[in-house]
């Protein structure tokens, strides 16, 4: 198994502000996953990560949905921790069928809304935040409303963040492995 190339900070023995940061993670996830406690060398990082993961929790996306936006940007992004996390709490925590997690990973749905919101994401993903008309108005066809859209970049951002944060820093994966496709960008 590979060592991170950033050391994790152990919760039991963490200072400062990061202290707290991974106590929250413990309390909130009821684990306390490494990429969080790699995270935790900048607590700036983590607390930005933590208050951005808690405000769209809030939002109109519900969860098993945001965890269907988080495998679609991994699957992309090549990120195996992301991809797995997501695909664990997915199935046993959001508990979206494991079909639909399978689909996730190509932007693909069986529900028409759920498809919508992936397909956008996927589309802003590649096209670096450009899209067409079209793409916008074929989400609001299938029902996608102007705050879905809003959270659907808000995801975007989180999930870049995690997915080339993880990928840089090698962080050891405590998930159960689910392996990105090889594609070409």
């Amino acid at each position: 198994m590979n060592m991170s190339r950033l050391t994790p900070i152990d919760p039991a023995t963490a200072t400062g502000p990061a202290a707290p940061l991974l106590a929250q993670v413990q309390k909130s996830l009821g684990l306390t996953p490494n990429m969080t406690k790699v995270m935790a060398n900048s607590p700036a990082l983590l607390k930005g990560y933590l208050a951005l993961s808690g405000a769209l929790a809030g939002g109109a996306l519900a969860a098993g949905v945001r965890e269907q936006l988080a495998i679609t940007t991994a699957e992309y992004n090549g990120c195996e921790y992301c991809l797995s996390a997501h695909t664990y709490i997915g199935e046993h925590i959001a508990k979206v069928d494991p079909g639909e997690l399978e689909r996730a990973r190509h932007a693909e749905a069986s529900d028409a809304h759920t498809a919508a919101l992936l397909t956008l994401s996927d589309t802003v993903v590649r096209g670096r935040g450009a899209v067409d008309d079209g793409a916008v108005q074929a989400a609001r066809d299938a029902g996608v409303t102007d705050a879905e859209i809003g959270e659907v970049v808000g995801h975007i951002a989180l999930n870049v963040l995690t997915n080339y944060f993880n990928v840089l820093a090698e962080v050891e994966n405590d998930w159960p492995v689910v392996t990105p496709h090889a594609h070409v960008a």
